[in-house]
């Protein structure tokens, strides 16, 4: 499949309002403004999401607004362990109430509710900052805490600006990073969880758009070390239409190798057998061993979020665009699958 990468910025939507110039970038060439958008606040989607971990434990931060529901939560995951803790602030209709900037390379987002606060901040360089204090997080135990995130100079992003097919007004426009590395102590209960430069891990999942009636997406990534070079990735794919750039890149040492289609085989009966991913042009083969799994569910009015997320461990094989194959074992990620419906 021939797919349309984008060298130069471009805008993402045309005077009226209307997507258009479809495909991926290595860089967020795609210039949004949601004030341009025709659509309703309602059906205007912006959600992002961290996901962070050492070898003993796995964070996800997210801060979501789908325009009928707003989203907030912390999960800290035991790697050694199936141990896990959830905060969630659901906030009906939340409209933009979050105040997300529109683009994902400068800029704030500040979550409070009573004492409790989550922070996202940009610096330069494409330093990264989040602040969560949540003096009662769940189990009569805190969480506090300061992370850095850095990337490797240089580093590329996987871009795509994509439509769906039958709804010629709804699209996507994402960036996922793969390749942070992460500094930083979090305060959970009486535990310190502690993050160091070259142990521990961040991926950066950034997405706006116009999302429509039905969304159903597969997604996984993961990053670590392999023979001293940083290898990460994100494949996924779903009902959007990704003919003109899929959502599947590797990454080493921050430098992008784009693959075609990639698909997720997994158990219908057990998603924590497992799971097996393959492409298209045969340049991946990997399997996915699930360590736990969290399902959520969300529903106000005619509106409702299923999510499946599972975290584990990754190993296989990848054929680089040079032509060589690299192989990895274990390498820490994450997966999931989500629905929306309106």
């Amino acid at each position: 499949m021939t797919q349309n990468e984008i060298t130069a910025p471009v805008s993402a939507l045309d005077e009226t309002g209307w997507p258009m110039n479809f495909g991926w970038a290595r860089s967020p060439w795609f210039f949004y403004d949601p004030a341009q958008l025709w659509a309703p606040r309602r059906k205007i989607s912006e959600s992002d999401r961290y996901i962070i971990f050492s070898p003993t434990h796995l964070i996800i931060l997210e801060i979501f607004d789908d325009g009928c529901l707003g989203y907030t939560g912390i999960s800290v995951i035991s790697l050694k362990d199936k141990k896990r803790s959830s905060h969630i602030y659901l906030r009906p209709f939340s409209l933009g109430v979050f105040d997300m900037p529109p683009g994902s390379e400068a800029g704030s987002i500040r979550v409070e509710r009573k004492k409790s606060r989550l922070d996202f901040v940009v610096m330069e360089k494409d330093v990264r900052i989040i602040k969560a204090d949540f003096p009662k997080f769940g189990h009569h135990r805190s969480l506090r805490g300061e992370l850095v995130l850095s990337g490797p100079a240089g580093a590329e992003s996987l871009v795509t600006h994509s439509p769906w097919r039958r709804e010629k007004s709804a699209f996507r426009y994402s960036r996922r990073s793969p390749w942070y590395t992460a500094e930083g102590v979090v305060q959970f209960g009486s535990s310190e969880l502690v993050f160091t430069r070259g142990n521990a891990w961040g991926i950066f999942d950034w997405n706006r758009g116009v999302r429509p009636h039905t969304d159903v997406r597969y997604w996984a990534a993961a990053c670590g070390l392999i023979d001293g070079r940083q290898l990460g990735f994100s494949v996924g794919y779903g009902s959007a239409d990704s003919a003109q750039g899929t959502e599947n890149a590797f990454f080493v040492d921050g430098k992008l190798h784009k693959l075609d289609q990639v698909t997720f085989h997994i158990n219908p009966a057990d998603w924590l057998l497992p799971w097996h991913f393959t492409s298209n042009d045969n340049r991946l083969e990997m399997t996915f061993t699930p360590h736990q799994e969290r399902v959520e569910r969300n529903r106000i009015l005619v509106y409702s979020l299923a999510r499946r997320q599972v975290c584990g461990f990754f190993s296989g094989r990848v054929i680089l665009d040079d032509g060589f194959q690299m192989e990895f074992q274990n390498i820490t990620g994450f997966a999931e699958y989500r629905k929306t419906r309106f």
